[in-house]
């Protein structure tokens, strides 16, 4: 799977949120919140394809020799499945709690479902790092060792303003945001790993 066909998928993905969307709105009579969901998870994707649309050639080729391999092309077919399925689980999760869930177990089920496709997404990405050669684990180890001192510290010193008061952030999104943050800590790490090194 080439690098150009993924930015596709992407597309297709953020179009078919907005198509739902606007289904939901125009001819479903959907509550202002869903709708939003939907148009956020769309425009995610669409950021996620201009950050990838703006990656130098270089990394584009990189991305290309990876996918061709087939550790890659079984981490990409596994990849896709799980975002849809996170897209849905994100969007589920939202609506039913803002609807309201009166048991507290079912509401913490509720809540933690979106969590169950990033699991899935951390297994494969287990298998193929178990999978690609031995300088490619390496670059893929350092970028999240990177990646995770860095949120580490991030969120230490951020939790160190917060108790002297020179910050003040709600605890909830604070929490959701530490896996893209991880995530684009270790997409930047990569980056500058495999240019050092290949």
């Amino acid at each position: 799977m080439t690098f150009n066909r993924i930015i596709g998928i992407f597309i297709g993905i953020a179009l078919a949120c907005f198509a739902l969307a606007g289904i939901g709105h125009w001819l479903l009579g959907w509550t202002a919140n869903g709708v939003h969901t939907w148009l956020s998870i769309g425009a995610g994707y669409f950021l996620a394809c201009l950050v990838m649309l703006l990656m130098p050639r270089w990394w584009r080729d990189h991305c290309n020799e990876m996918y061709a391999q087939p550790a890659g092309r079984r981490y990409i077919r596994a990849l896709f499945p799980i975002m849809a399925g996170y897209s849905l689980a994100l969007y589920v999760s939202v609506t039913l709690i803002k609807r309201g869930i009166p048991s507290l177990p079912l509401r913490g089920l509720v809540a933690v479902l979106p969590a169950l496709a990033i699991a899935l997404l951390m297994r494969a990405a287990l298998r193929y790092l178990r999978e690609i050669d031995e300088m490619q684990r390496r670059i893929e180890t350092e970028a999240i060792g990177i990646a995770s001192l860095g949120v580490a510290l991030l969120y230490f010193a951020g939790g160190m303003l917060q108790l002297a008061k020179v910050i003040a952030v709600d605890a909830g999104p604070a929490m959701i945001w530490v896996f893209p943050l991880l995530m684009l800590l270790y997409g930047i790490s990569k980056l500058v790993l495999t240019r050092r090194y290949l």
